[in-house]
């Protein structure tokens, strides 16, 4: 296809009411290769600017654009957070977002094209402004969109500052992804012992490289010691109880160059049905999560020590073995992990575990 068979056929599919994401997928192109095709003088109902960082020193500049609304999604899951883009620092490979609602893990060596992006209104109303960023395969690593609260001047000088109108934008396709090891290779005894001398939850990472272990596979393998597998329905068990007794919660949603987090309390759940797909959706002010719920293949409860005591996570993985979403009780470093959370993780319901 050229780029106006993209750009029509792109219209037509976002007038059926689909996401960027799924009308790219529906005609077999990345997203980021569907918005790349709306640059130029000749876009018309959705017009891409290119973008050129640092991509640091861009997002510092959304502070004073006022309250804005943060994306970040993998395939199954989509996490939505209201507020100020404040306390950014970091490097051009990574940085962190501390606000009090905007709080991010960038890996900002992950980030290959940024495009500001003004989209016309389905129906009545004003345009679309967004900001979006694509890994190297035109997987969305995050979007910022202006709210009605956006100073939406701001906004767009933002955009303006960062352009680069004559940039060329080429996506490749991502390589297939890689088998973990065999669990006979993995020292299972030096890997349990590794993990009972954590301090640190964040010492994880490390771990999982150094005995070259898939994060799943770590959990079978310390299965009984440091991991319980969960049943899939245990999601929706965790959101209605912590909206039930009010216990605060982190949310924690990831894609290729991102981790978006909420810390709080969720209040509204609201499963639904729609199109053969099962959603899982909290929809409170500032905060929106949307999680396929029929995607869940496995969810397990995996215990982390640390110099605070013991942190309790959640984590739900679809059937492709990608992390969808992790849950956490809100805590801050130095403290220990609720109660109130520990007891909420002990009254999900369990799935049996599998032998081989």
């Amino acid at each position: 296809m050229n780029t106006s068979e993209i750009q029509q056929q792109f219209a037509a599919l976002r007038t059926q009411g689909k996401r960027h994401k799924d009308a790219a997928e529906a005609m077999g192109l990345s997203e980021g290769e569907a918005i790349a095709a709306h640059v130029g003088e000749h876009a018309q109902r959705l017009r891409a600017t290119p973008l050129r960082g640092p991509w640091l020193e861009l997002l510092q500049a959304l502070e004073l654009c006022g309250p804005v609304l943060a994306l970040t999604r993998n395939q199954s899951t989509v996490h939505e957070k209201t507020g100020v883009y404040q306390n950014l620092s970091g490097s051009a490979h990574m940085g962190l977002a501390l606000g009090e609602q905007i709080d991010l893990r960038l890996f900002f060596n992950k980030w290959h094209a940024g495009f500001a992006v003004e989209e016309a209104p389905q129906s009545e109303g004003s345009a679309s402004l967004s900001l979006q960023f694509f890994d190297a395969h035109g997987v969305a690593v995050h979007k910022v969109f202006a709210r009605e609260a956006t100073d939406q001047d701001a906004f767009r000088s933002v955009g303006q500052s960062h352009a680069d109108p004559a940039a060329v934008t080429r996506f490749t396709a991502a390589p297939p992804k890689a088998a973990p090891r065999a669990d006979t290779a993995i020292d299972a005894v030096a890997l349990a012992s590794a993990w009972g001398a954590m301090q640190d939850t964040h010492e994880f990472f490390g771990l999982l490289n150094k005995y070259e272990v898939e994060r799943q596979q770590s959990f079978r393998l310390t299965e009984g010691s440091f991991t319980r597998r969960a049943d899939r329905a245990a999601v929706s068990a965790l959101l209605h109880e912590a909206a039930f007794d009010g216990t605060p919660i982190m949310v924690f949603v990831g894609s290729p160059g991102c981790i978006q987090i909420h810390s709080g309390p969720v209040t509204r759940i609201e499963p639904m049905e729609m199109r053969g797909m099962r959603w899982l959706n909290v929809l409170d002010p500032g905060f929106n999560l949307h999680l396929r719920e029929d995607m869940i293949d496995s969810v397990w409860i995996v215990e982390k020590p640390t110099s605070d005591g013991v942190v309790t996570s959640v984590e739900a993985f679809d059937h492709a073995g990608v992390l969808m979403a992790m849950f956490f009780g809100v805590r801050k470093p130095g403290q220990p992990e609720l109660e109130a959370w520990r007891a909420l993780v002990r009254k999900l319901p369990r799935a049996e575990a599998v032998t081989s």
